[in-house]
């Protein structure tokens, strides 16, 4: 049988998947305490680290916790509020695209 071998032109282009911001928003009610707590449970921060980003949060009105594919970002921010839903907290963890 014979070989045939065959070239075919055309091309493909990759892109990267876009990323996504998990951002933690100040409120009145939710415990510093907890904010860190969130922070080395769901985002894997280091003690020190969760809580420079408390005090952004607090400081600040809102800051990012990471940046992630858009499931896991999603999946992120569900876990926050039902975290914070469980402990009585109003805590808001939004995503949005990372340009």
């Amino acid at each position: 049988m014979p070989k045939f071998e065959e070239e075919l032109d055309c091309s493909v282009e990759l892109k990267e998947p876009a990323r996504y911001k998990v951002l933690l928003h100040n409120d009145d009610y939710t415990s510093m305490d907890f904010v860190v707590e969130i922070l080395v449970r769901i985002f894997y921060k280091n003690h020190g680290e969760a809580e420079r980003i408390m005090l952004q949060i607090h400081k600040k009105g809102k800051a990012i916790c990471g940046i992630y594919s858009f499931e896991i970002a999603q999946t992120k921010a569900q876990q926050v509020k039902q975290r914070a839903k469980q402990n009585g907290f109003p805590l808001l963890a939004t995503i949005e695209e990372d340009m």
